[in-house]
């Protein structure tokens, strides 16, 4: 279950409870879901309770306990635990991980992308400098995969060898004839050159940094070792499709079903690439999702040995399942580099 799928559930609970006379007060559109913090307990946690608790006329906790019976009467949640204040600690049942996983088959590189578009429109404006220009690029391709029609602009036209290189492109440029918000992390890099790094490890270089953090265009971004996030992404990426070949060796191929506990970390990585996006989005800030592409990659890799048969032991039922994990984690893994203007190669 995705947390937009789990979001829809905790609504749909809540207007159940509503509908039956337990609660008096009108449902949000939106319910928000997120990972519990440190400490916490369960897959997920919702606020919905005490967001509501003022409207309906009832204490927090006592709403939170109306919504956490009902959700429980939903597939695909274990159990639901009021915790603090008034939040809803949700534990799925396990059953989530073959449909996350075959909606990500499913969708392919577009996971997490909106379709239809939604008809929202946008205009990123940027100084000529060559970080803020890519990072237009990159959040322009993030709102795309978001369903927003976007425009950039600069105040110059980008350098030739910005284009060449990194493939940036701005709609136009000049002053606007009206006043535009200003797409501009800071600091930028001095030296050395971040074209000379090429235009992977370049874009990577410019949109990893948080906006205020400065950036480091060195040859570190070059190295084929696990210090540089880059590196392990692509070669996590490389690694699935290797799998997917030597299971064809093997001759057996990927199925969804039944996940190990080992797996948590990886599918809650997957199930939350929706969410990035969206925040990547709104927020233009493509660092985010270049963060998520981290984790996603270090899930991955600490269970990728577990993928295919060792020694006389013969594909399973269990090595399916753990391959089509694999190929899911490919998957996000591609298109959110796609997302950033980076290529994955499928050999290293």
């Amino acid at each position: 279950m995705t947390p937009a799928q789990l979001s829809r559930t905790v609504l749909r609970a809540m207007r159940r409870a509503v509908d039956a006379g337990e609660l008096s007060a009108e449902v949000p559109e939106r319910a928000h879901v997120e990972r519990p913090g440190p400490g916490g307990t369960g897959d997920y946690a919702t606020n919905l309770a005490l967001r509501i608790a003022g409207a309906a006329g009832a204490p927090p906790r006592r709403v939170a306990e109306v919504l956490s019976a009902r959700l429980t009467e939903e597939p695909g949640i274990a159990h639901a635990d009021v915790t603090g204040p008034g939040f809803v600690s949700i534990t799925l049942d396990g059953q989530g991980g073959p449909g996350l996983v075959a909606e990500v088959r499913a969708r392919g590189e577009r996971y997490g992308h909106v379709s239809p578009d939604t008809g929202a429109l946008a205009q990123l404006h940027t100084p000529h400098d060559l970080r803020a220009v890519v990072v237009a690029d990159a959040t322009r391709r993030i709102l795309r995969s978001q369903g927003v029609l976007v425009r950039v602009t600069s105040e110059a036209e980008p350098d030739a060898e910005w284009v060449r290189v990194l493939g940036v492109r701005v709609d136009a440029y000049g002053r606007p004839p009206t006043p535009l918000t200003t797409l501009r992390p800071v600091p930028a890099p001095t030296t050395p050159d971040p074209l000379r790094l090429g235009p992977d490890a370049a874009r990577w270089a410019l949109l990893h940094p948080a906006p205020h953090d400065h950036p480091r265009t060195g040859p570190e971004h070059l190295a084929q070792r696990e210090s540089n996030p880059l590196f392990r992404i692509r070669y996590a990426y490389a690694r699935t499709r290797a799998l997917t070949r030597n299971a064809a060796d093997l001759g057996f191929t990927a199925a969804p079903g039944e996940t190990d506990a080992s797996a948590y970390e990886l599918l809650g990585a997957l199930g939350d690439h929706p969410t990035v996006l969206a925040t990547a989005a709104t927020r233009h800030a493509p660092d985010r999702l270049t963060r998520h592409l981290v984790r996603t990659a270090d899930a991955f890799l600490a269970q990728a040995h577990t993928v295919l048969p060792l020694g006389d032991e013969k594909p399973s039922a269990a090595h399916r399942s753990r391959l089509a994990l694999a190929e899911a984690a490919g998957t996000v893994l591609a298109g959110g580099l796609s997302l950033l203007g980076i290529t994955a190669p499928a050999h290293l």
